[in-house]
């Protein structure tokens, strides 16, 4: 069982971390294309391109000059610590153990504007290239086009090598819009997260985001394996819905606090 989420705009880059085994993204060729087309960018160009301040956007602007595939030690860490969004804070990298680690290697993935696709211990560099962006270049007018198959290629490979066909589609829409489901040597699998709100169950952004990473989590505490364990979900009083769920959808509901 595989599963994918997506990246965090929050980094973490200063934190201290204890000594693990990292590995290198698999798609550095693409992501220095990538970086090639975003230092002919001013920061003004950032600033509108991604709608964001000036300052953010100088900060970007020098993250993008100083990008290197060597991955200096001091200035790269594992993708798994590095963000620090919603779906991290569910997902709570810090309190990994070394086993669990190793099995999220093998069963995780991290899409991304510019790696591509990240094991959760592959390096990187501080970086913002939101998947959604229309970043222009020698593929085509987005980033969409810029990865065309080759993600969903990668997602192929891995699913040979950790053994099953099942992708676990914990990412956010504009994220999994750069997998290519027909492609697919697997069956995507999506589970949907809702609370109780003045007496409806809703999708709430925050929430689900949060129950995104809850659940990667249970998957590496449970190793989990088949679907029904994974439906066993039950972290932070979320509960299986069968009744609203179908063959590539799991709905896990949870009540309003009392």
């Amino acid at each position: 069982m595989l599963a994918v989420i997506s990246p965090a705009k929050t980094l973490d880059f200063s934190s201290e971390l204890a000594s693990y085994s990292s590995s290198r993204p698999e798609l550095l060729e693409h992501s220095a294309e990538l970086i090639d087309v975003a230092r002919q960018l001013s920061p003004a160009d950032i600033a509108s391109l991604m709608k964001i301040s000036d300052k953010l956007a100088g900060l970007n602007a020098a993250r993008f000059a100083e990008w290197t595939k060597d991955l200096p030690e001091d200035l790269a860490r594992p993708a798994v610590f590095a963000f620090k969004g919603d779906v991290y804070t569910g997902l709570d990298a810090a309190s990994l153990s070394a086993e669990q680690l190793n099995y999220a290697q093998k069963h995780l993935r991290i899409l991304s504007g510019l790696y591509g696709l990240l094991r959760p211990m592959d390096l990187m560099m501080a970086y913002r290239l939101e998947m959604g962006i229309k970043l222009a270049n020698e593929r085509g007018t987005n980033l969409y086009q810029f990865w065309g198959e080759i993600i969903t290629k990668k997602l192929n490979q891995a699913l040979a090598e950790q053994g099953d066909n099942i992708l676990v589609n914990l990412a956010s829409n504009e994220y999994f819009k750069a997998v290519k489901p027909k492609l697919l040597d697997g069956t995507v699998i999506t589970p949907v997260f809702k609370d109780q709100k003045n007496g409806q169950y809703k999708i709430i952004s925050f929430y689900a985001k949060k129950a995104r990473g809850l659940m990667a989590r249970y998957m590496f505490d449970k190793q989990v394996t088949t679907l029904e364990q994974l439906s066993q979900f039950d972290y932070q009083g979320y509960y299986f819905d069968e009744a609203s769920s179908d063959a590539s959808t799991l709905v896990f509901l949870r009540d309003e606090a009392e």
